[in-house]
């Protein structure tokens, strides 16, 4: 079957939701388009009446259509393990790659990725069960595999709680030996793997020496930093990377110059504006003249008396005893510390001062712009899950601006060895 062929199968075979998703569409849109009820669609996407044929077909043009504007002489391809809702990707697509193979276990982050991301490929879920003889054969491997069971945050929860972590941690911590085994079947040229930066000294050191000697066994020359993505968006943010290439090209991390975290953006360059137009959930009109719109923060972003005083009293608690927990409190000239996944729980790490009342969460599309996700003002950045479920994917993600950074500085590199790689007989290049 043509590759034509092939993705006109795929098109046919996504449900509603799967096709309003992949075309970047909210409800309320497709309602619009579809001339019926958002409560129409609702019932439609819940399978509790059949979508009208017609419905199916719009929407399935409008993706094939979609589907001829994509690159047909990519730089180079790449495959997205653990994608998140597409971080990494975002980055290395930026740079003239091709995402050819998608594995994502979390439904929800799956809704997000497919909205802003039009594909030819479905998404796997579950990598551990995924033959890497399945995976189609790529140029580059990226993956931001789980970091709960390596992060600071999440050994303090399992060691309270008894439960191994690391690679002890039998659900999260060996998917690193997924991404391992996928390496060793493909060989691919280039890899670039992401996690949190503690997981340089897990275990006294002993986990990030097991992974770095696994990849070197495989025969890949690795090259490892620490970065922080202050110096791009106004957030203490520490991640490890560690890239790996097939053939010695002298590639160090080291000899990049990132963005100075002293330096870079303050929480006033994401925080809403006024002058913003309204976005429904997030913000509310508070003027409309014709084609223009004040707006202001949805008041329920506001902590609670009762939410305000605990965290207050909280971090006095802590504070008498000498430890340094508490809640983050900004203005717009400030930085924020690192944006995690429980953020929606109380959002006490990035506190919004907020003159004459209670201090505010983020909002969901503050948190897009703080992770880069967002350049400007506009949003570009479809969100079309909760706001509980948009902050842990965005406490989950990375910062877009580094990841595009280093795909930057890796190009040439990658390039170097795929052009030698093609030109080489199939057998050769195995």
């Amino acid at each position: 079957m043509s590759q034509r062929g092939l993705w006109e199968k795929i098109v046919q075979d996504l449900n509603f939701r799967e096709l309003r998703e992949h075309n970047a569409m909210t409800v309320e849109e497709a309602a619009h388009m579809m001339g019926v009820t958002v409560k129409t669609i609702y019932r439609w996407e819940k399978g509790e009446v059949e979508p009208k044929a017609h419905c199916l077909e719009i929407l399935r043009n409008k993706l094939s259509y979609k589907q001829h504007f994509r690159n047909p002489c990519p730089d180079f391809t790449f495959i997205d393990l653990f994608a998140g809702i597409g971080g990494i990707r975002r980055g290395f697509e930026a740079v003239g790659g091709q995402c050819i193979y998608t594995s994502e276990w979390d439904e929800y982050a799956q809704r997000t990725y497919r909205a802003n991301f039009h594909d030819d490929h479905h998404i796997d879920g579950d990598i551990t069960a995924v033959a890497a003889e399945d995976i189609p054969e790529h140029d580059v491997l990226l993956a931001g595999f789980p970091c709960q069971p390596f992060s600071i945050a999440g050994v303090s929860k399992k060691n309270a709680l008894g439960r191994a972590h690391g690679f002890e941690d039998k659900t999260q911590g060996t998917l690193f030996f997924d991404v391992l085994r996928i390496i060793k079947h493909h060989k691919p040229v280039a890899f670039l793997l992401e996690n949190v930066k503690n997981l340089k000294s897990h275990n006294k050191g002993d986990t990030f020496a097991t992974i770095v000697e696994a990849l070197e066994t495989q025969g890949y020359t690795l090259s490892t930093r620490v970065i922080d993505g202050k110096g791009y968006v106004p957030q203490h943010r520490e991640r490890i990377f560690i890239s790996g290439f097939r053939e010695d090209c002298n590639f160090d991390f080291n000899a990049l110059d990132f963005a100075n975290p002293k330096e870079g953006p303050v929480l006033g360059s994401i925080l809403h504006d006024e002058s913003e137009a309204p976005e429904e959930h997030y913000t509310l009109t508070i003027q409309s003249n014709g084609s223009n719109a004040a707006s202001k923060v949805n008041e329920k972003y506001t902590l609670t008396d009762k939410l305000w005083a605990y965290l207050q009293a909280y971090a006095a608690k802590h504070k008498a005893a000498g430890n340094g927990f508490g809640f983050g409190l900004n203005g717009p000239e400030d930085k924020a510390r690192t944006l995690s996944a429980r953020y929606y729980k109380d959002g006490s790490e990035i506190l919004i001062k907020q003159e004459g009342k209670n201090p505010r969460r983020l909002t969901p599309r503050e948190c897009a712009r703080l992770m880069g996700y967002d350049k400007g003002r506009k949003p570009e950045m479809i969100i079309p899950v909760s706001d509980t479920r948009a902050y842990k994917q965005f406490g989950n993600s990375v910062v877009v601006p580094v990841i595009e950074e280093i795909a930057r500085y890796m190009k040439p590199y990658i390039l170097s060895q795929v052009e030698g790689k093609r030109s080489l007989p199939p057998k050769a290049a195995e």
